[in-house]
């Protein structure tokens, strides 16, 4: 891509920005298709989707498959609370709040033997849990238990199972810890098609490890939630130094 070229598409995606937060276009309004719009500017289709991709990668925007682009509603944040590994109880709640949930049962790669410290081709249980408000996608988990771990009747995706994964919670047996690794980075192929987002949008991501009170890893959790739609939360314990007390 020239210079040029390059200037230009931000001047259009700096344009097409302003318009959206000043609300000359409205959320949730189709905007005018790709040759409209590279017409109205006096560029190329290819420059157009430069910009747009700009705009995607921002989350203003949100290209739908065989409909056009859209300026994407503002979405109310999900809560996350770490250390319970779960949404907070009255985002869970929300009964706009809706989850699909699959089942199947894998065998172990390398990553997962890691994860769970299983033998490699070991049969687990995966859960893939997609929440919703409306039709925009929220966060995507992959939750792993060991198949011998497996409370009876969660493979048949019962109440109970169903309540948890709206949650994003523990789905096994409760667990003795929960260790969580937070992090912010690029949503994969995968997630970016899943989650509607830019590839250059930034995902968070957090790996869930769930232990019993002899060390094993009853589950694990890989969750993705894009960047702008979800707030952590942890809390610190202060702790007393009897030590220092008892002087």
């Amino acid at each position: 891509m020239t210079g040029s070229v390059t200037a230009r598409h931000r001047d259009i995606a700096d344009d097409l920005r302003h318009q959206i937060t000043s609300g000359r276009i409205q959320p949730g309004e189709r905007l005018p298709s790709e040759t409209v719009l590279a017409n109205r500017y006096a560029v190329s289709t290819v420059t157009l989707r430069h910009a747009l991709a700009v705009l995607q990668g921002e989350g203003l925007v949100e290209k739908i498959h065989g409909k056009g682009n859209f300026v994407r509603r503002r979405l109310r944040k999900l809560l996350y609370v770490g250390g319970w590994g779960t949404l907070d109880p009255r985002t869970a709640a929300d009964p706009t709040l809706r989850i699909i949930l699959r089942s199947t049962t894998v065998l172990a790669d390398a990553h997962l033997t890691t994860l769970l410290r299983v033998p490699a081709g070991s049969p687990l249980a995966e859960f893939s849990c997609l929440s919703f408000e409306g039709g925009s996608p929220y966060g995507l988990a992959r939750i792993y238990i060991p198949r011998d771990l497996v409370p009876a009747g969660v493979l048949d995706d019962d109440s109970a199972c169903r309540e948890a994964a709206k949650r994003f919670g523990v789905l096994g047996v409760p667990p003795a810890a929960v260790r969580e690794t937070v992090s912010a980075r690029s949503p994969t192929a995968d997630e970016a098609s899943v989650l509607r987002i830019g590839s250059t949008a930034a995902v968070l991501a957090i790996t869930r490890i769930a232990t019993d009170s002899a060390g094993r890893v009853v589950e694990a959790a890989l969750l993705a939630f894009p960047g702008e739609r979800v707030d952590v939360v942890f809390t610190t314990h202060h702790v007393i130094d009897e030590r220092q007390t008892s002087r």
